[in-house]
């Protein structure tokens, strides 16, 4: 690219990392202005190499820039290895635009992973209640001590995480020590920032959006949206309203309202503390409800029990049971059983049946006692909080058909589980009240089913598939067609064919080869099970903790550098798969066992019917069956290929793949070649690694 040619797109496009845009990028770039200045949402399936990150933060960052209001650019991610990319684009922006004013970004993960308290170390469930308690006790010196300088900090010139936790633990004020709590300072900076880097939670959480909003002073309307790895986020939402219920939990909410109203009868006594009464009559009034109440769970629970055979560990249960337990528990307290209203007296406050669950909801969520490690569930959590949050989740949603709830038999009582089948009903309100959005990912395909599964309406929705910039030669796909993992068709001698498949793409893989199978008992069954000559095996365990995945990575590229292979075997959508950075060319091929389709479940039926009534029978089986498992294959695939230099070989090792049901669901741009047998597999392998080399490059994001 000629210098005039450099110069103008840097004029056009002044917030791009890149002196050389790359394949795709500017399409991408121009498509996101175009959403963004009509605060409108632009889908991207963007492939690996495209440079999708630096595409969506120059659309985004020109779009605020000319904005008559300051915007903030939110990138939102489920991954804390993106954290890092997104910081070191902002640095190349920065250093693009010498002489211009700086973009500002602040980085955030959670408290614990940017505490400097020794406890920060400890487990979740035990950080999470010595924060709390330092916290209410004022006795956590960081959170109590004021930084202005350290908030300057922040925004003179981006952070990592882990450089600004540094950074504040020998932070000084005027030259006396002030340590302070960096997830505090970089909250409380973001009003000035131009880019927030976080979570999901931020913006898709309710609880943690108001905290989070309000802490930043930041309104919605205020914030463009990214989200990077979209292809999560239905998923997340759904996860974020899987709330359980069990009979212990009612028994402690029970036993934590009764102390809190004695904490605010006491309160009471002190001068001034009459304006205490409400809530206290109140707080009374909800122990009696869940006093009540525990006959009629239990009962509940025992019939649910008793409904589950000996075979099925779960069942449906009808929104409108549980809320009547709660109803009739309210009747008998109020002595209104069989009529419509309550009778108020003189010592309980009027609640109108109407309101009635909402404010026995916004109670159970008000108690504040102390609590102690080791109470069941979260120890640091009231169980009347948890109560609270099911209430809530079925008074915004029980009335639609968008909420189902499962029995299953797990604990000493059972549980009952939230399912929210409709993520839509939890995105599109934050979408349409933000100043528009970007939602990116390599494997948001297609981006259209995307858009209707998150609410976003299709006048101010853009979809588009961006081709892949790696020319086909570099990733081929090799599917073989004489094995299968249907369940029918299962055999030893399938099961060694597949095995033969895999020691032939070893043998002729120059690195290591990583295989995804669709559970962990298949990849026991195939991979665990087998012997393969020339290669380690190493296998995804379910107990691995952060730090065994961090070391993958550099135990692979230590293995390449010594010469040695590992065949690397994990599961469809766990850490291995989605949850790990291969960079530096850690992978050479990939082998992909099966189809990843869910086991028929009572919460997989309610949502293929529930997709059936939204969307129609022909995309509601796609929709929740076969793209899902489609573009989990496809994250698999994308592996390998983390850099515009890298280069891999797929492997999927079953023939249904070719069958109409799935080629549909792939890329329209990905073409298959076949292997009839293992020696074909050899013979590919051999000529793709004997013709493609991987090349040094920078990374593709």
């Amino acid at each position: 690219m000629n210098k005039g040619v450099e110069a103008t797109i840097n004029t056009e496009f002044p917030y791009l990392a890149h002196a050389t845009p790359r394949p795709g990028q500017l399409e991408m770039i121009q498509d996101g202005i175009k959403a963004l200045k009509e605060r409108n949402f632009h889908l991207a399936a963007a492939p690996t190499g495209i440079g999708k990150t630096a595409a969506s933060l120059a659309a985004a960052l020109h779009v605020a820039s000319q904005a008559s209001l300051k915007k903030t650019v939110f990138f939102l991610t489920s991954r804390q290895t993106q954290h890092r990319i997104v910081v070191d684009t902002v640095r190349q922006i920065n250093a693009m635009r010498k002489g211009d004013t700086p973009v500002r970004l602040v980085d955030m993960v959670g408290q614990a992973g940017m505490c400097v308290q020794p406890f920060a170390k400890e487990s979740p469930l035990v950080f999470s209640l010595l924060c709390s308690q330092h916290r209410k006790t004022r006795s956590c010196k960081p959170w109590i001590t004021p930084a202005p300088g350290l908030k300057r900090r922040i925004l003179a010139s981006p952070l990592h995480v882990d450089e600004l936790v540094g950074i504040s633990r020998t932070h000084t004020e005027n030259g006396a020590p002030a340590q302070t709590c960096p997830w505090k300072a970089a909250r409380e900076a973001v009003s000035g920032a131009d880019v927030f880097v976080g979570d999901y939670n931020h913006l898709f959480d309710d609880g943690v959006r108001d905290s989070s909003l309000k802490a930043m002073g930041l309104s919605l309307e205020d914030i463009i949206v990214i989200v990077d790895e979209a292809h999560n986020l239905p998923d997340r939402i759904r996860m974020t309203l899987e709330k359980r219920l069990t009979l212990t939990m009612i028994r402690n909410a029970q036993i934590e309202l009764e102390e809190y109203g004695g904490l605010l009868a006491q309160a009471m006594k002190a001068p001034g503390g009459e304006t205490l009464a409400v809530s206290h009559d109140l707080a009374v009034w909800a122990f009696e409800v869940m006093k009540a109440a525990r006959a009629g769970f239990t009962q509940l629970f025992d019939g649910l029990r008793r409904t589950v055979s000996g075979r099925d560990e779960e069942c449906p249960v009808a929104v409108e049971k549980v809320l009547h337990v709660l109803q009739r528990a309210c009747d008998e307290v109020d002595g209104t059983a069989g009529q419509q209203h309550l009778a108020p007296t003189e010592k309980r406050p009027v609640v109108d049946a109407a309101i009635r669950m909402h404010t026995l909801r916004d109670v159970l969520a008000s108690v504040d006692v102390d609590m102690e490690a080791g109470d069941d569930g979260n120890p640091m959590e009231p169980n009347a909080h948890k109560v609270a949050e099911i209430l809530d989740c079925v008074l915004r949603f029980g009335t639609s058909t968008a909420l189902t709830m499962v029995f299953d038999t797990k604990g000493r009582d059972g549980r009952i589980t939230t399912h929210l089948l409709d993520p839509g009903l939890v995105s599109q309100p934050v979408f349409e009240k933000s100043a528009g959005a970007v939602l990116m990912s390599g494997t948001l395909y297609p981006p259209s089913m995307y858009a209707n599964i998150l609410g976003l309406p299709s006048a101010r929705t853009t979809s588009v598939a961006y081709p892949s910039p790696f020319a086909a030669m570099r990733r081929p796909v090799l599917v073989a067609k004489d094995v299968t993992t249907k369940y029918s068709e299962r055999s030893p001698d399938n099961t060694a064919l597949i095995r033969r498949h895999l020691q032939a793409l070893i043998d002729e893989t120059p690195g290591h080869v990583a295989v995804f199978a669709p559970s962990y008992a298949m990849l026991n069954d195939m991979v665990d099970q087998g012997r393969f000559s020339g290669v380690r095996v190493m296998v995804e365990q379910r107990e691995w903790t952060k730090n065994d995945l961090d070391q993958i990575v550099d135990t692979l590229l230590a293995e390449k550098e010594a010469g040695r292979k590992i065949l690397l075997a994990g599961v469809f959508g766990a850490r291995l798969s989605e949850g790990v950075d291969y960079h530096s060319g850690a992978l050479d091929a990939v082998a992909c066992i099966g189809i990843p389709n869910s086991p028929p479940s009572v919460l997989s039926k309610a949502l293929k019917a529930y997709a059936e009534d939204r969307f129609g029978r022909n995309l509601a089986w796609k929709y929740t069956v076969s793209q899902p498992a489609i573009n989990a294959i496809l994250q698999a695939m994308g592996r390998p290929i983390r850099a515009i230099g890298d280069r891999a070989l797929i492997v999927l090792l079953d023939r249904r793949v070719t069958d109409r049901t799935y080629t549909t669901c792939f890329p329209d741009d990905l073409r298959m070649n076949e292997a009839s047998d293992p020696v074909s597999t050899a013979r590919f392998a051999r000529r793709f690694f004997g013709r493609v080399h991987r090349s040094d490059a920078a990374d593709g994001q």
